[in-house]
């Protein structure tokens, strides 16, 4: 289904090397900070944060 796949470094994502060895995908690490890395994912957050607001401290 999918060809690559690109993740933090959270520890959310610490099994995902036994994951592309099962399904054949390439798995990519952005680096800390490097929004423009995880460009979907950055997208989505914002037209998330659209309808979602944070709420302020």
């Amino acid at each position: 289904m999918f060809k690559t796949f690109t993740a933090d470094n959270g520890s959310e994502f610490a099994d995902l090397d036994a994951f592309s060895k099962n399904h054949n995908t390439s798995v990519y690490f952005a680096y800390p900070y490097s929004s423009f890395e995880r460009g979907t994912n950055e997208r989505h957050n914002g037209l998330i944060r659209l309808i979602f607001p944070r709420r302020p401290a």
